[in-house]
């Protein structure tokens, strides 16, 4: 904004040498009530007399800042990012999207454009918990388990929001608070029912971390309700837990709509006023109105706030309160203030969409690649192989490499063009779709056979897209508004899969999706299968470093990989009852926390320091892990523990420790975890956080425990909890 450089003494809120808090509410105090409400929508007015630009609240970074004309770099889908289980690397990808961030926005406000996808507030990331593999927007999440997904977005947020003592770089907004997974197209009107203990241990740790640990400032409601509540107008939700309980201190954004759901969906309110007033009142601060088209809706908020101050439904006070959480914001982002002062002012344009990120970018998607299987040691391949047929609809187009909620990248590799740019120039790689992705024709299998009975080997690349799974309305090729109506390969995918498979070559298989796929026959019948997800712009490459052998494959699953939807709930159905790993009570296909690796790690010697701890005591675990295969390679540790309770249902297992290591052939190292109380509490039938004494069973290895009938690679003990009860404070 431009700053008063006359001699008049400057107004309070335009003092850079005084707090943000004063600055605030002087400014406040001189806006008019019409002023006020001007602001509390995603389309905030510019107030000219005051020197206040308008300001669009809209911004997403999921995995990649979103732009519409332009370029910027696009990383991994969030699911990928999860499959690295890396926290650093996810903090060094949120350091540079937010890098590209700052530097588009001050080019934005140099060029006087302000509006959609050109602020500094940010709607991501998405931390809901990935619960069933229909859910279309599974892909956003950092998968299903509550631990994983805390770390992964603590990191992520922290990389947007920054380290500067006085400003923000970003503000991240962890969605869509809370308990909210689906099915889309119900999503307006849903009611979910929940439990104390799947609320407390399921939903919402993600949530009090990304608030608690992370200080994430601002948060978005979600359209369901939870038991009954409207989530953008629940006091329970926006004021008991996140204000009182957690100590938030930034503003509450409504998902787009959320508000007239509440009468029109919900039919909580019986007018789409006494909803704003509702949500208002609540702690919801700002409201996303729906894009810039739906002015009239825009017009009926800003009216009925003022009728409903009128009529005491609602008071200014209470919108001073909003307006104060809002303009802290802005204030800490620096945008009251001369650009010198603010760090982040100084990132140049030429950041965006740079070949440093593109490097990152590589090296994050070779990272989160998970080998499913590698019978025989088929792969790597060998880069001067004779020829190699590469067939599948997902092989070599743009959409199965970005997911949803992304740019268009300036450049990117298909796995085809990644596959002909590793190969030796005496190799012949011959290519053919073999048919569509989901519509069911055959009219290209004969061409895909004749390919594929020429060459030496076969690669397939089958799958999903964003256009089969995606959020309500975005997924044009599946009639479940964005869900999945099954977990299989659609259209004649598996078909054109078995027709190869009987000409006897060699099959490789790269499978392309956010969720499970349920390839059961592959599982049994082809010998090298890759979970490549949605790599972002450089996945070519990093698929075909992964198949040559220029990268040893090491990243794990962050979700279960069912064998048929038969194995799960209904959809509707929140309880944790046999969802996910920590409850699933039947085999997977491929377990949570399963991938494979080129080489071969051994886990001996496990320490644990205390055969007992008293009740809020901590406790050392340790254990040697040592590469004693043929290639240097990384290793993700993954420790579980198991709480034995006989009148709750607690889960089977839960993840509590993990970290991601290079080991070097014949390297060998030693690992350590801290079991804290918080690792250790649980949730009784009254709601509240418990800690009880008990035995507590425990592994340490490369997967879960259970899964691995290889002695080396997982390692078992318990330990005992003594003394009395107690209630779990944070």
């Amino acid at each position: 904004m431009n700053h008063n450089n006359s001699n008049e003494e400057k107004p309070l809120y335009l003092d850079y040498t005084k707090p943000f808090e004063e600055r605030v509410d002087d400014l406040i105090s001189r806006m008019t009530l019409e002023e006020k409400i001007s602001q509390m929508f995603n389309t905030a007015a510019g107030i000219p007399r005051l020197n206040i630009p308008e300001y669009n609240w809209w911004n997403e970074c999921l995995h990649g800042i979103l732009v519409v004309e332009d370029h910027a770099t696009v990383f991994p889908q969030v699911i990928a990012l999860a499959a690295t289980w890396n926290v650093d690397l996810i903090n060094d990808v949120a350091k540079a999207i937010s890098d590209e961030a700052r530097a588009k926005h001050h080019e934005s406000v140099r060029n006087n454009e302000r509006g959609l996808f050109e602020g500094l507030t940010f709607w991501s990331p998405n931390v809901n918990l990935f619960r069933d593999p229909r859910w279309g927007r599974g892909q956003e999440t950092y998968g299903e388990d509550p631990f994983l997904s805390s770390r992964m977005a603590v990191s992520f947020i922290k990389g947007l929001q920054g380290d500067d003592p006085k400003y923000l770089k970003l503000v991240a907004t962890p969605k869509h608070y809370v308990v909210h997974s689906g099915p889309e197209p119900i999503r307006h009107e849903f009611n979910v029912h929940v439990s104390d203990r799947d609320l407390w241990e399921s939903y919402l740790p993600a949530f009090e971390a990304a608030i608690k640990e992370a200080k994430a400032f601002s948060i978005m409601c979600a359209y369901n309700r939870t038991n009954n509540d409207p989530c953008c107008s629940s006091k329970i939700l926006l004021q008991e837990i996140l204000r009182d309980n957690w100590g938030f201190e930034g503003y509450v954004v409504s998902d787009c709509g959320a508000i007239a759901d509440i009468y029109r969906g919900h039919k909580v309110a019986k007018t789409i006023g006494e909803a704003t007033a509702l949500s208002i009142n609540a702690g919801c601060d700002l409201f996303c109105n729906v894009m810039e088209a739906d002015i009239e809706k825009k017009k009926e908020f800003w009216q009925w706030m003022k009728d409903a101050i009128a009529m005491d439904a609602l008071t200014e006070n209470t919108i001073d309160k909003a307006l104060r959480r809002l303009f802290m914001a802005r204030f800490k982002l620096g945008m009251f203030d001369p650009p010198e002062l603010v760090q982040y002012q100084q990132i140049p344009y030429e950041v965006n969409d740079c070949e440093e990120h593109r490097q990152l970018a590589l090296n994050t998607s070779r990272e989160s690649i998970v080998l499913l299987k590698n019978e025989g040691n088929l792969l790597p391949l060998k880069k001067d192989l004779k020829s190699i047929a590469v067939i599948g609809p997902n092989a070599d187009t743009l959409s199965v490499l970005v997911g949803n909620y992304a740019s268009l990248p300036s450049r990117f590799i298909t796995f085809l063009n990644g596959i002909k740019n590793k190969v030796s120039s005496e190799t012949k790689v011959t290519y053919t779709i073999g048919c569509p992705r989901v519509e069911k024709s055959k009219e290209g299998f004969n061409k895909a056979i004749e390919i594929a009975e020429k060459s030496d080997i076969v690669i397939m690349v089958l799958g999903i897209s964003k256009r089969y799974e995606g959020e309500e309305g975005s997924a044009t090729q599946t009639e479940a508004g964005g869900d999945r109506p099954h977990i299989y390969l659609p259209g004649l995918q598996e078909d054109l899969l078995k027709t190869i498979h009987k000409t006897g070559k060699p099959i490789v298989l790269i499978l392309t999706s956010g969720s499970a796929l349920a390839v059961n026959y592959a599982e049994e019948h082809i010998p090298a299968i890759i979970q490549a997800w949605y790599p972002g712009e450089e996945g070519g490459n990093a698929v075909a470093d992964v198949i040559f052998g220029d990268y040893n494959p090491a990243g794990k699953l962050p979700i279960t990989i069912y064998k048929s939807l038969d194995q799960l709930p209904p959809f509707e159905d929140y309880s944790m009852e046999n969802r996910t790993y920590r409850y699933f009570k039947d085999e997977p296909l491929y377990p949570f926390g399963y991938g494979l690796s080129y080489t071969k790690f051994k886990y001996s010697n496990l320490q644990v320091s205390k055969p007992k701890i008293k009740v809020g005591e901590d406790l050392l675990i340790s254990a040697d892990v040592e590469n004693i295969g043929e290639v240097d390679g990384d290793e993700i540790i993954q420790l579980y523990l198991s709480k034995s309770a006989p009148n709750l249902n607690l889960p089977i297992r839960e993840l509590q420790g993990f970290k991601r290591l290079t080991l070097k052939k014949g390297e060998i190292t030693t690992i350590s975890f801290t079991i804290t109380p918080k690792n250790l509490f649980h949730v009784n039938n009254e709601g509240k956080r418990i800690i009880e004494p008990g035995m507590v069973n425990l592994s340490v290895g490369g997967c879960q425990s259970g899964f691995s009938d290889d002695k080396i690679n997982l390692l078992e003990s318990s330990f005992e909890i003594i003394g009395e009860r107690q209630e779990f404070k944070l």
